[in-house]
């Protein structure tokens, strides 16, 4: 009888052990191509930025910044102070609060000089209503404060939308600073190709930096090593999936932190879904499926050198918040839009990139935590050979180090960025842990995302926040 359980064990866990062969090396291939397809890119956009073969600078076009905030009497004035600095010659600033609780108006109203003002808001996408509007006419540009009832992040965007004067909006989280030519280079793709409905930019940690004039001063990675960690994780993911995608217009994902989209589509469309935590990546594959469906043509790009700096945590519970959010917003995001699956009506988006994100990131938690409960039964049952486990993990841990390593160097190369060998010396020591001991703590976190999550749908994620060192 015991004979019997064990032989049927041991086929289940033979069973398991090649799927788990089959789901790495999937991944391990789509990781490599992708880091490889990511530094071409970066070096061939810096061999073009050094031969100047890029567009006139004397064509822009109008850009309204929208910041959404909650809360962020920390960093709002800094934030906006860097917008304010920007190198480009038409934008306007839009800041709605979205009922904050502390005094992220009062801050505003008070470092800017604005002056309250009667302006009536045209409605074309649902959002609450807005409390009292305040305008800057001291500084360069135009300068809006919207004060509004509370109803979330994608509310508060939707609201900014409606308030835009111009036909292109940029989403920028209010604990962020844009590098001085970000819009200029975020627009770009615009200004070569009008049916492109969307445009990311790039997102980098900015703990630990410090900035001048909206130029990196100082760059050097953050004390904090939970921060520090990040950094090699950002790296590798914007140097890798975003721009292998992009170049089969199958990104699903644009970066609350920073992105441009082009208002009469996205109004059209339906704005943001105020139901979903994910708003960011929801939007992006909404614009997909309503451009195909229409008959539209058009095109998602991302930027690689348009850079926005952005706080990221610092302490392990406001990263497992910030994690259980994301997995929540993807959940969300890939069930409303399920019918893109495996649809060759939507090309490759629907069998590249549905699939990878469903695969490698919605499934990828409960994946790995499968498999590490399957090895704790293998061990018991002494069915294991303990060597080769360890030596096949630490052939994939160093792999994946390795990948790591080559976006962030690339990423200082490309971006002429300056770091110290001690700093190259932690990146070296970290990114073995990031990929060992940090990746598998925050599966855990995403597996366990979905509980309970719809009593906190319209909850902002909160966390700490520090002021950013602007110069």
């Amino acid at each position: 009888m015991m004979d019997g359980f064990t032989d049927t064990l041991k086929v289940f866990l033979d069973g398991v052990g090649i799927f788990f062969i089959v789901y790495l090396i999937g991944y391990s291939t789509f990781l490599f191509a992708s880091v490889v397809v990511g530094s071409i890119t970066l070096f061939q956009e810096e061999r073009k930025r050094k031969l100047r073969n890029i567009l006139a600078t004397d064509f822009y076009i109008p850009i309204s910044i929208v910041v959404p905030s909650y809360n962020e009497e920390i960093t709002v004035v800094s934030t906006v102070k860097s917008l304010l600095s920007l190198d480009y010659k038409s934008y306007e600033i839009i800041v709605v609060d979205d009922g904050s609780k502390d005094d992220t108006s009062q801050k505003l109203i008070e470092a800017f000089h604005m002056h309250q003002v009667q302006m009536p808001i045209r409605r074309q996408i649902p959002c609450q209503q807005e409390e009292f509007v305040f305008l800057s006419t001291t500084e360069k540009v135009r300068l809006t404060l919207i004060r509004k009832r509370n109803g979330g992040k994608a509310d508060a965007l939707n609201m900014g939308i409606n308030a835009a004067v111009y036909p292109y909006f940029i989403c920028i989280d209010a604990d962020s600073v844009l590098q001085y030519n970000s819009l200029t280079n975020i627009a770009k793709p615009i200004l070569e190709n009008e049916n492109v409905v969307a445009v990311g930019g790039c997102v980098r940690p900015c703990n630990g930096v410090e900035f001048e004039n909206c130029r990196v001063k100082k760059y050097r990675l953050p004390k904090n090593l939970l921060a520090c960690m990040q950094v090699l994780e950002y790296d590798r993911s914007f140097l890798a999936s975003r721009i292998l995608f992009d170049k089969f217009n199958g990104s699903m994902i644009i970066s609350g932190a920073f992105g441009l989209f082009r208002k009469d589509v996205v109004i059209s469309a339906g704005g943001y879904d105020t139901r979903t935590m994910g708003e960011d990546m929801e939007l992006v594959v909404k614009l997909h499926d309503y451009c195909v469906s229409n008959g539209l043509p058009y095109l998602i790009h991302y930027a690689v050198d348009a850079i926005c700096w952005s706080q990221v945590p610092e302490s392990y519970k406001d990263l497992c918040k910030q994690r259980r959010r994301w997995h929540v917003g993807l959940f969300q995001s890939l069930y409303k839009h399920r019918r893109i699956i495996g649809s060759t009506k939507y090309g490759a988006l629907g069998y590249i990139s549905y699939l990878y994100f469903l695969l490698y990131e919605l499934l990828s938690p409960y994946i790995e935590v499968f498999g590490v409960l399957t090895m704790a039964i293998a061990y018991m049952a002494d069915l294991i050979n303990v060597t080769f486990m360890l030596l096949f993990m630490l052939i994939y841990a160093v792999y994946g180090a390795v990948l790591s390593l080559t976006a962030f160097f690339a990423r200082i190369y490309t971006a002429d960025l300056h770091t110290t060998g001690r700093d190259m010396g932690k990146a070296v020591l970290l990114c073995l842990f990031e990929v060992m001991v940090l990746r598998f703590g925050l599966a855990f976190v995403r597996a366990t995302a979905l509980i309970g999550y719809k009593k906190k749908k319209h909850v902002w994620g909160r966390i700490e926040r520090k002021k950013i060192d602007l110069r």
